[in-house]
């Protein structure tokens, strides 16, 4: 008798082995959906598979992502920025919108005023687009376009700049 209480036991023991091992795998299976959609920063598949799951099953799950390289911030940032600046988006507004995805600042802005990104081309390009003919005389109309560029997150210097070329 005392036999069979042992087997017992140890099969509570598999299942329960098997229970905690479980929740890892849907977690990591949960993971991998989300980052086949798309890249994802650390914190933000932390934040999006809480919903779902526990966070003591989450984290494990995620870092071992993160070891495999499966879960990239540096990708993410890299294809974040060269999403965001495709759709005209300058780099104050950009860097402002990385925050809250839990991305370091020095990060940020080394991939952001990395050379390969002429902030000037997209901000005059950005000018050209929405304003074909400025009149730079015209301060009501300068103004305008001043707003305009600011509010798509390129800085008052790179602006100035830009217009005074036109």
């Amino acid at each position: 008798m005392r036999v069979d209480n042992t087997e017992s036991d140890s099969q509570d023991l598999l299942s329960e082995a098997g229970k905690k091992k479980r929740p890892v795998v849907t977690v990591r299976h949960a993971a991998m959906d989300l980052l086949a959609r798309r890249e994802h920063s650390f914190q933000e598949l932390i934040q999006k598979l809480s919903k779902r799951f526990e966070e003591e099953d989450i984290r494990p799950a995620v870092e071992k992502l993160k070891d495999e390289n499966l879960q990239s911030d540096q990708r993410y940032l890299e294809a974040y920025i060269r999403f965001r600046k495709n759709k005209g988006f300058g780099p104050l507004k950009i860097e402002a919108e990385l925050y809250p995805k839990g991305l370091g600042s020095d990060q940020i802005r080394a991939c952001l005023y990395a050379e390969e990104n002429d902030w000037a081309d997209l901000c005059r390009q950005a000018l050209d687009k929405r304003f074909s003919s400025l009149n730079k005389t015209n301060l009501k109309e300068r103004a305008k376009c001043e707003r305009f560029l600011m509010q798509r997150g390129f800085s008052h210097e790179l602006i100035r700049a830009v217009i005074n070329l036109n």
